[in-house]
C-alpha cells in the first residue's frame, strides 16, 4: 500500500514511415520531392527512393518525419507492422 504507480505517457501518433506514406505527407503539405528533401535535409533521390520504396529513412529521420507530421496535423491509417493486412471477404 502506498506505491505510486509510474506516471503514464502521452503517446503520440507514431507512423509505419512507408513510401505510401511519405509521400502522402508530402502531399498533404503539398511539397515537391526538391522541397521535401530540403525540408529534411536530404536529397530530392532519397525521396525519390522512400516514395518508391526502395530504401526506407533512417530512425532519426523517422522521428524527424513524426515530428513534422504532428506539426502540420498529418492524419494517415497505417497498418501496424506485424499486422497480416486484412483480406476482402470471399478471398
Amino acid at each position: 500500500m502506498g506505491e505510486k504507480l509510474p506516471k503514464a505517457r502521452s503517446r503520440r501518433a507514431s507512423y509505419v514511415w512507408n513510401g505510401e506514406a511519405i509521400r502522402a505527407l508530402r502531399e498533404h503539405m503539398n511539397l515537391t520531392q526538391r522541397e521535401m528533401a530540403d525540408e529534411l535535409e536530404v536529397r530530392q533521390q532519397t525521396i525519390s527512393e522512400w516514395e518508391t520504396n526502395l530504401h526506407t529513412p533512417h530512425r532519426s529521420t523517422q522521428k524527424a518525419l513524426n515530428m513534422i507530421a504532428e506539426r502540420v496535423e498529418f492524419k494517415y491509417e497505417t497498418q501496424a507492422v506485424g499486422q497480416p493486412a486484412e483480406q476482402e471477404e470471399g478471398t
